[in-house]
């Protein structure tokens, strides 16, 4: 019996009511101007329901009054875009009428019949009430009360069902903004991807530097080379920590621009970072980096620091050979180690080196690992365009 009773005691239920009697009102004013045309008020929904921004304030109701507790209530929050759209709003805003006049009639007519059955049991005849039987009175009348109850409690209740169940229909996202809320959702994920790469590369590569650094230190046992790691040590994690800062605003605010990443153009850092951890750098560019597009510069950055930070992980100071060639619309990249005993054993190794085939992948490029020549190497190609 509680089950049954629990609606009543949810808001939700009134506020669905009240969502439905909002047209009426519009309804009683009518009544005052020109009574002998009742139907005029859904005559002129129709040239209303054709105004794109009224879907908007449609949606909004819903939201507020039929599914009030709901996170995903499924209602559209843009204009009507098609003329389908506009056409389903002036369907929903003769389903909402019509459902309201429903639940009007009922709210005022059913509550009068259980007071003129009660008045009847009672042995007091009236007339204002049209019965089945007629101008009948006795206490076996009021056997009848719980049936407009209960005709009562399943029109408060399901007329706001119904009601619910019309508008997720009619005011639902269409197919184009199913459409847009799919690549949404999917350029979130692919950004939650990609912020954690960025953590990854990042602060893997300041923590390799400066673990590297720190050992060095500790098995030269000069105070002067001392000095120049914990320099060393104290620029590269300056440095993480802005790169730390700029991601954790990506994740505060996440339209931030992406312009504050850095790109190609301040390859340097790298390579000073990996020569002061004891590394020799050969490096070479060639072709006009400055040109390259922000995004591929951009990506083209995090994989030199990855590539830069396997090496200095699982070979050490070892000669490095850096490559960065632009011409021909490609971006190559191209980092070459001596094979050592702890040179990682296989191109699939580890999530850095799976990164970087990732972000080479997300912009139409390639990239490969893997031992060649008694080297290893880490080359990656990415298109300009």
């Amino acid at each position: 019996m509680g089950r049954y009773l629990r609606p009543l005691l949810r808001g939700t239920t009134y506020t669905r009511l009240l969502h439905l009697c909002v047209p009426m009102f519009l309804v009683s004013f009518w009544m005052f101007i020109d009574p002998s045309r009742p139907w005029a008020p859904a005559v002129f929904l129709v040239p209303l329901g054709l105004i794109p921004a009224v879907r908007t304030g449609e949606g909004a109701q819903a939201r507020l009054l039929l599914v009030p507790a709901d996170a995903q209530p499924g209602f559209s929050e843009a204009p009507s875009a098609t003329w389908r759209d506009r056409l389903r709003t002036v369907v929903w805003l003769e389903a909402r009428m019509a459902l309201g006049a429903a639940a009007m009639f009922a709210c005022v007519w059913l509550p009068t019949l259980v007071y003129d059955l009660v008045m009847r049991a009672g042995g007091r005849s009236s007339a204002e009430v049209p019965l089945l039987f007629g101008t009948a009175t006795g206490w076996w009348l009021a056997l009848l009360v719980p049936v407009p109850l209960i005709a009562l409690y399943g029109v408060v209740v399901g007329l706001g069902e119904l009601a619910t169940v019309v508008a997720r229909g009619l005011l639902g996202p269409s197919a184009a903004e199913r459409l847009a809320a799919l690549e949404e959702r999917t350029e979130q994920l692919l950004e939650r991807n990609r912020v954690a790469r960025e953590l990854h590369d990042s602060i893997g590569h300041a923590l390799t530097v400066a673990v590297v650094q720190a050992g060095a230190a500790r098995t030269a046992g000069d105070p002067l080379f001392t000095d120049h790691a914990l320099a060393a040590i104290e620029e590269t994690g300056r440095s993480a920590l802005t790169d730390l800062e700029r991601v954790l605003g990506v994740l505060r605010e996440p339209r931030r621009p992406a312009s504050g990443r850095p790109t190609l153009s301040e390859a340097h850092r790298l390579l000073d970072s990996a020569r002061a951890s004891g590394a020799q750098i050969d490096a070479k560019v060639t072709g006009p980096v400055e040109a390259v597009p922000g995004l591929v510069s951009r990506e083209g950055y995090r994989i030199l620091q990855e590539a830069l930070t396997n090496v200095l992980r699982h070979a050490g100071a070892v000669p490095i050979a850096v490559r960065v060639d632009v011409g021909g619309g490609l971006l190559r990249l191209e980092v070459r180690n001596p094979l050592t005993a702890i040179t990682p054993g296989g191109p699939g190794s580890g999530s850095g080196l799976r990164g970087i085939r990732e972000r080479a992948a997300l912009l139409g490029g390639r990239a490969s690992t893997g031992p060649a020549a008694g080297e290893w190497r880490i080359r990656a190609e990415l298109p300009l365009s």
